[in-house]
C-alpha cells in the first residue's frame, strides 16, 4: 500500500524553492548547466529550467545523462552490481560551468557517484552540486544532495516512488512497502 507524501502543488512549491536556491548559491545563472538524470531526474531539470526562464528571462542549458542500474537500489543485499553509465552525449558543453545534477530520489548515493563519474569523463565542470526532490538516507558512499525538497526517512524494506505527469500521468511523492 502506498501513502502519497506530496500531491502536485507540494511537488510544485518544493521545485521553485530548489530553483531559488540554486539561483542564490551560482549568485545568478552565469555558467550554470543543469544535467537531468534519466528518467525522472531529466522531466524534474526540465521544470527547473522553465521556472529559471520565468524568474530569470534565460534559458539555462540542459543535459541529459543516462545511467543504467543491474540493481534496483539494492532491495536484495545479494546483488553487489555499480551503475553503468551508458552513451554520456550531454548535449551540452560542460567545461568551466557550475552544473547542477537533478535527480527524483537519493538514497545509496550510487547513482549520483557514477553521475559524476559520467561528468567528469565528459568534461571539466568548475562545479558539481546535486538537486533531489527527495532524500530517503541510507547512504552507502559520502554523497550528499545540495538542494532536497524534502527529506524523507525510511525504513530499507520501504521504497519512495516520485511520479511525474510526463510518465506516469499524475505528480506525487508516494511511500511504498516493499513485500516481504
Amino acid at each position: 500500500m502506498a501513502k502519497v507524501i506530496w500531491d502536485e502543488l507540494a511537488m510544485k512549491r518544493a521545485l521553485t524553492r530548489i530553483t531559488y536556491e540554486i539561483i542564490e548559491r551560482n549568485k545568478g545563472t552565469e555558467n550554470l548547466v543543469l544535467v537531468g538524470i534519466k528518467t525522472r531526474g531529466v522531466y524534474l531539470a526540465k521544470r527547473i529550467q522553465e521556472r529559471i526562464k520565468q524568474l530569470e528571462g534565460v534559458e539555462v542549458p540542459l543535459g541529459e545523462l543516462d545511467i543504467t542500474l543491474y540493481r534496483d537500489d539494492r532491495h536484495d543485499a545479494s546483488l553487489k552490481q555499480d551503475p553503468i553509465v551508458k552513451e554520456v552525449d550531454l548535449g551540452v558543453d560542460i567545461n568551466d560551468q557550475h552544473v547542477v545534477l537533478v535527480d527524483d530520489v537519493i538514497y545509496t548515493g550510487r547513482t549520483i557517484r557514477a553521475a559524476m563519474d559520467a561528468l567528469m569523463d565528459h568534461g571539466r565542470p568548475s562545479s558539481i552540486a546535486v538537486a533531489v526532490l527527495v532524500d530517503r538516507g541510507h547512504r552507502e558512499l559520502p554523497i550528499r544532495a545540495d538542494f532536497v525538497g524534502k527529506n524523507i526517512p525510511t525504513a530499507n524494506d520501504e521504497q519512495v516512488a516520485v511520479k511525474v505527469k510526463e510518465i506516469d500521468q499524475q505528480d506525487s511523492v508516494e511511500l511504498k512497502s516493499l513485500p516481504q
